[in-house]
């Protein structure tokens, strides 16, 4: 027999002992693309192994096979872990996925020990265990990287909790804030981020495994052993929703989603700030680039590209809706289309906030730049009137329409409010003294925001102060449940 022939024996031989006695012929080379993921659900290799190893233990201990089968899979499994891990391991498109291989293997391995190890399990109870411990696994990572992202953050806060830059609506100068409590926004932002993912977590961390193909099995396996030995909080309810559904990778991709959009939108300000007709920061070549043709140039590329990264992660959390909307319980070949997105939704999130980390920690803010555009644009109006308001009695509509026709005359006159005379404002309310010019400097506008959540800077320290204890708490609870 020719080596082709015999290699078309095995393909066969192959698919016949995954497949049964069911199909007589292998699949055509069309099928055989269409059909396989090995090519990018390799990545769960280590997942697979650990929830084998936890299966074969319950089914030891259950008495459904002995021992020595369970030891003897055990040690197979560490050998097709160190094959891999190696580069040693064969990859054959006709075992379909990483979880047909690695049982082909372990089967070469071990003989016979290793085909009982499916005993009372489903490929897809072992696919949704699988994908739940990986998807589990990069939530754990996030939670790390954002520790480091917040503590940058905040170390940015800090040393810029008196640097005044103007606050914008619709990218208009609307009044002075510090850079400080610019950045404790984003704070805010990373920390609810952090939060989302911390809770879906919560929801993913049920375990499918033991609930066969659909309906349970017949054999009496302990669910709850295998919960516990692969660290999930419990096994998951009903039969059905443990092998058909897809919430927990679409609730990760709805996180990153709004995790990247909030990225996005500090990438774009860092944007804005290095043009020079903001000048408020200086990029490093750390995180920049050069023109081909113009050699002047240094482009935020990093930045840019955050920017851009939202719209593949939340186009993945879309593409898996579509996905998973009009599927009848319980489960269809559709959903093996769940993991490559979410694969590469993670990857890129990471990537994103890494990146992000970084540019914080070289940040290199201008403060002469934005102190000077705080105090354009007549940023302190609203001191103006709330003086009005608080030294005048006067009421705010009534006060807010003073402001105005004093805003219009300085416009007129092209200068700042604060370079205004008493006189000419007196000509519009003949009440005001010259203790308003106490209120127009934009330090004075900064200082005066002391309500709860202000820009003033013993607030935006008394935030950071805050917001690192959080982080010391979360750290010191991280350490307590490991």
């Amino acid at each position: 027999m020719s080596d082709q022939e015999n290699e078309k024996k095995t393909d066969k031989s192959s698919q016949q002992s995954m497949w049964g006695g069911r199909f007589g012929a292998g699949p055509s080379a069309v099928m055989q693309e269409i059909n396989a993921s090995i090519g990018f659900d390799k990545r769960l290799y280590g997942e697979d192994i650990a929830g084998s190893m936890a299966h074969a233990d319950m089914l030891a201990s259950t008495g459904i096979i002995t021992a020595e089968d369970r030891d003897a899979i055990h040690a197979g499994l560490e050998q097709v872990r160190a094959e891999i891990e190696a580069g040693a391991f064969t990859y054959d498109p006709a075992l379909e996925d990483i979880h047909m291989h690695i049982e082909s293997r372990l089967r070469e391995i071990v003989g016979d020990a290793g085909a009982r190890l499916h005993t009372a399990r489903s490929r897809n109870d072992q696919v949704a265990t699988d994908f739940r411990l990986w998807c589990r696994g990069a939530i754990e990572r996030f939670d790390e990287l954002y520790a480091a992202f917040i503590s940058t953050l905040l170390d940015v806060a800090d040393t810029h909790a008196d640097t005044i830059m103007p606050g914008f609506t619709h990218l208009q100068t609307a009044q002075p804030v510090t850079l400080g409590h610019h950045i404790m926004a984003y704070v805010e932002m990373a920390m609810r981020d952090r939060a989302r993912l911390m809770d879906c977590r919560g929801r993913l961390n049920e375990s499918p495994l033991g609930a066969a193909a659909l309906a349970g099995t017949g054999f009496a396996i302990d669910r709850h052993q295998t919960a516990e030995a692969l660290g999930f909080d419990a096994p998951m309810n009903n039969s059905l929703d443990a092998v058909s559904s897809r919430d927990f990778a679409l609730e990760l991709l709805a996180t990153l989603s709004i995790a990247a959009t909030h990225l996005s939108r500090l990438a774009d300000e860092i944007v804005l700030w290095a043009t020079p007709a903001f000048g408020f920061l200086t990029l490093s070549d750390s995180f920049s680039t050069g023109s081909s043709i113009m050699p002047q140039k240094r482009n935020p590329d990093a930045a840019e590209l955050i920017r851009a990264k939202v719209g593949r992660i939340s186009g993945a959390m879309n593409g898996l809706m579509m996905v998973m909307k009009g599927l009848p319980l319980a489960y269809s070949k559709d959903m093996q289309e769940d993991k490559e997105p979410v694969f590469k939704a993670v990857d890129d999130f990471e990537l994103c906030l890494v990146a992000m980390t970084g540019m914080m920690a070289d940040f290199r803010p201008n403060p002469a730049a934005m102190r000077a555009a705080a105090g354009q644009g007549f940023s302190t109006a609203t001191d103006l009137a709330d003086w009005l308001v608080r030294e005048l009695k006067m009421p705010f509509r009534d006060a807010h329409h003073v402001t105005g026709a004093i805003v219009k005359l300085a416009e007129g006159e092209n200068c700042d409010l604060a370079d205004l005379t008493l006189d000419q404002m007196q000509s519009i309310e003949p009440k005001i003294t010259s203790a308003i010019f106490d209120v127009l400097s934009v330090e004075a506008s900064v200082a005066s925001r002391t309500s709860f959540g202000g820009t003033a800077p013993e607030n935006v320290r008394a935030q950071i102060s805050a917001a690192r204890k959080k982080l010391d708490d979360l750290e010191k609870l991280s350490v307590t449940e490991s």
